[in-house]
């Protein structure tokens, strides 16, 4: 009778639950349905009256990302190379992905390629059809898209062509065959070659044909592995003829009509009043040659003996008889560019223009997102407390002096070979002819900090008064705390007890302020924007390391502009966890980047690999990965960070129990609450969970918590798609000066989800909840077919679930600058901003500050930023 009245009850919360979209929270949307993705088709001019390089300066500013550069021709556009920051960067600069045609990658790696998933993803969500785009990469590129299949529909990459090979034969040979230049277009406008790269390592490591053949049973084989190709591309424009002579014409005898245009396309005639054939040079101008460009990405000492090595490359060199080359970039770093045999290389080619476009400091203080840097400086000058200045100015004071080896580079050149770094929108002008060469005019300049605030404090008078009530917000509670603490304490004292205000959680009872920061570095949805980045949050746990949760598309680069190039890296090293909510590229995308600079840091380390936590779809697509990179990582599934998953495992962790195995369906089984709608989801046969296999990852997992100092990280499921979670992170017990036990904080993230009782219950009392909140509050219909929340439901949440202070983030893209919100149920609550920085013990002034920053964004709420900005509700691969 009890087991009935509770299942009724259960039915009856689940009717007045808030709705969502079950469809496509099992994964069988039919809007989540691939397209049949078509490439643009083109009507080409072959006499171009526009042709111009272009260096787009992503990661110029961070020293995260590789440039990309654009060849721009009046009907056709190539990308090279597509690292993190391209879409953002590309929305920030009007430039129109819908325009691009090609993309090349130099090589195939995160550096270079971190940027691709999130814009085929965005290409695919535009129109009815969507759209695509032809990618080309050496051999390895297959690997990439292998493992981007996890999370990307096929449809979305059937135009990437690999070329070059990785087989044993090529490298056991030396990759002579790669010498020879492979066409990929050739085309009315381009011809665009490629010669692969190997390291010269391998090629020190040819063998006979008897060692060949023992090294097919596994012995003497050369460590080639996917990832290490580099490519130099050589892009040549035809050779446009002279202009026409129509007197010449006439005096050889020609009437006007269908034979002039025979002579323009190079065809001999017969003259109409002369026994003579007439040839094209007769009547025809000189001929204006074609412009050849190189793009050079040369990633290491080993890759400069193979590039010295390559005789194809002679037909370009500065020689009688070979191509005149107008170009090069170098992509290149300074390690290998101030090596003095690549310097010799490059004064080969003679008079040709030479764009430096490795890393180098001199662009640190340069924002290339000019526009969230401007925003973030309003912000910091309102309430630098939640917006501390950029990380990049701390750069600037001790390393600006050491611009690196490219800077005495150029100096060893004479004027003539023309070497010069590369800038963020740098144009070399390829046609018309009369204009070949450089063009400085899109190159941004500095702005100083005190003309941005100038010009809000002449657009904004009251702002003067917003920041000074703002500072009185601490010096009020600075005040409290003075009154509190003995005067003989105060030198020393470096607690924030916050005592004054009775509705403080007793968690926060005399806080430190290196105890917990929590620092949103994205909190946009689906796709970056000029002004929100996608979702990260990086939990500082200050000396003792730090936690990711999620790790959307240039999370590094986000690191790096709130806590400077080497302040980020030092971020990086010290990372506990990262753990991810779902498997959308916005949550993910840029976790394989952030793995691979720290493994590149702690080379030669004693270290352990970094804890990975997320769905089991993220292990396919990191298993695949590591083919081309190794991320040195260790993955858990988020089903077995459960609440109910660790009991289990906890109580099955006898050495005398000889029961091996757990099965899988008694831990998904117990994964949503009793009589939830969600729970049917789960209820399906497990595979077994080898205990051998899973123990040693939760060993480690614990102790990765104990030395963060907290006492659990619990992943709970919610309802937005398969494998979605919400984290729960418990700091451990600490106990006053005066020996008083205090509980620690607790902090709870939704991911992306609709209101779910399990939501709930995980944030139960929580200091602490970072909830998304995608929608505004009239947006209920759009919410629940995408699974995702408003955000009064994201507040009302927070209210049920009786928590101190909620921070809403995740907004859709509709809104760049704030988000609307119902200023009446604000009372504990603050809209998140890319940068926001909330340090534990300012929370009681969280929900006070919210007033005085929407002050910046008056008549601002709405705003669409450009015609590339793809609908949440079309984005559905997000």
């Amino acid at each position: 009778m009890e087991l009935q009245v509770e299942e009724e009850n259960n039915k009856k919360n689940a009717s007045s639950a808030p709705g969502f979209n079950k469809k496509r929270a099992e994964g069988r949307d039919r809007n989540d349905a691939p397209k049949n993705l078509q490439l643009k088709l083109r009507k080409l001019n072959p006499v171009n009256t526009i042709s111009y390089l272009q260096i787009l300066g992503t990661g110029m500013d961070t020293q995260d990302t590789s440039p990309s550069v654009l060849l721009f021709f009046d009907k056709q556009r190539f990308i090279f190379n597509a690292g993190e920051g391209l879409q953002r960067f590309c929305t920030e600069h009007k430039i129109r992905l819908s325009k691009i045609d090609h993309i090349f990658l130099s090589r195939v790696c995160s550096e270079t390629a971190g940027g691709l998933p999130g814009l085929l993803l965005t290409l695919a969500g535009i129109g009815e059809e969507g759209m695509s785009v032809k990618i080309w990469g050496p051999s390895d590129l297959k690997y990439l898209v292998d493992a981007m299949g996890s999370f990307i529909p096929s449809a979305a990459m059937v135009h990437t062509k690999s070329f070059g090979g990785t087989d044993e034969t090529t490298v056991l040979a030396g990759c002579k065959q790669l010498d020879n230049p492979i066409v990929l277009v050739d085309d009315e406008v381009v011809k665009i070659s490629a010669i692969i790269l190997q390291p010269h390592r391998f090629e020190r490591q040819a063998l006979s044909p008897s060692e060949a053949l023992n090294s097919s049973n596994g012995k003497n084989k050369p460590a080639a592995k996917p990832g290490d190709m580099s490519v130099v591309y050589i892009c040549e424009l035809p050779e446009i003829n002279g202009k026409f002579d129509p007197d010449k014409a006439k005096a050889l005898g020609l009437r006007p009509g269908p034979k002039y245009r025979q002579l323009q396309l190079g065809n001999p005639v017969q003259s109409d009043r002369q026994n003579i054939t007439i040839h094209p040079s007769d009547v025809m101008g000189p001929s204006v040659p074609g412009p050849i460009v190189l793009l050079v990405d040369c990633p290491t000492e080993s890759h400069l003996e193979s590039l010295l090595s390559v005789q194809s490359l002679t037909n370009y060199y500065n020689q009688e008889g070979g191509k005149c080359v107008t170009c090069v970039v170098h992509l290149s770093p300074a390690s290998v560019v101030s090596c003095s045999d690549y310097q010799k290389w490059m004064k080969k080619f003679g008079s040709a223009q030479h764009i430096m476009a490795g890393h180098e400091k001199k662009n640190v203080d340069i924002p290339i997102l000019k526009a969230s840097a401007r925003i973030a400086s309003r912000l910091n000058y309102v309430c630098p407390q939640f917006f501390p200045a950029p990380g990049f100015l701390s750069d600037l004071d001790h390393d600006f002096s050491e611009l690196g080896p490219l800077a005495s580079s150029e100096n060893s050149f004479s004027e003539s070979s023309k070497v010069i770094s590369a800038e963020n929108l740098l144009k070399f002008t390829l046609r018309p002819y009369a204009h070949l060469g450089l063009d400085r005019s899109c190159t941004p300049t500095t702005v100083a900090s005190t003309q941005i605030i100038d010009d809000l404090l002449s657009e904004i008078p009251e702002v003067v008064e917003a920041a000074h009530h703002v500072s009185q917000l601490w010096q009020q509670d600075n005040q409290k705390k003075e009154d509190l603490v003995p005067a003989a304490d105060r030198n020393t004292m470096i607690e924030e007890p916050w005592l004054g205000d009775s509705s403080v959680p007793s968690c926060l009872e005399n806080i430190r302020r290196d105890d917990l920061e929590i620092v949103l570095l994205g909190t946009g949805s689906s796709q970056p924007s000029k002004y929100r980045n996608v979702s990260s949050i990086y939990i500082n746990l200050f000396s003792k390391g730090g936690l990711l949760l999620d790790c959307g598309e240039g999370t590094l680069g986000q690191l790096k502009r709130r806590y400077g190039v080497s302040g980020a890296d030092d971020i990086v090293r010290a990372l506990r966890c990262i753990w991810i909510s779902h498997i959308h590229a916005d949550h993910h995308t840029g976790l394989a980047r952030i793995l691979a600079l720290r493994r590149e840091l702690l080379k030669g380390v004693p270290h352990e690999p970094v804890l990975v936590v997320g769905p089991r779809q993220l292990k396919r697509y990191l298993d695949a990965y590591q083919r081309l990179e190794e991320l040195d990582m260790l993955f858990l599934d988020c089903k077995h960070t459960t609440a109910a998953s660790l009991d289990a495992f906890e109580n099955g962790s006898d050495p005398k129990n000889n029961n091996r195995e757990v099965t899988a369906s008694k831990v998904d089984s117990t994964l949503f609450a009793r009589g939830s709608r969600m729970q049917s989801l789960w209820k399906r046969p497990g595979s077994p969970v080898d205990k051998d296999a899973i123990y040693p990852i939760l060993e480690r997992f614990r102790g990765v918590i104990q030395e963060a100092g907290l006492k659990s990280l619990i992943s709970f499921p919610v309802v937005h798609c398969p494998q979605a979670f919400g984290v729960v992170l418990n700091a451990a017990e600490r106990t006053s000066t005066s020996g008083k036990v205090i509980p620690g904080w607790k902090v709870v993230y939704s991911g992306d989800t609709r209101p779910c009782p399990e939501l709930i219950e995980a944030a139960r009392g929580a200091t602490v909840l970072i909830h998304e909140a995608t929608f505004e509050e009239a947006m209920v219909e759009e919410a629940i077919a995408k699974n995702h929340s408003t955000t009064s439901e994201a507040i009302e949440m927070g209210n049920s679930a009786d928590v101190y202070r909620i921070i809403l983030t995740h907004f859709s893209q509709r809104y760049p600058k704030i988000p609307v919100v119902d200023e009446a149920h604000m009372h504990k609550t603050c809209v998140a901003f890319d940068m926001m920085s909330v340090n534990v013990a300012d929370l009681p002034v969280v929900p006070k500050v919210l007033p005085y920053l929407k002050m910046l964004f008056r008549n601002e709420m709405i705003v669409d930023e450009s015609d590339d900005v793809v609908d949440d509700a079309v984005s559905s691969a997000y």
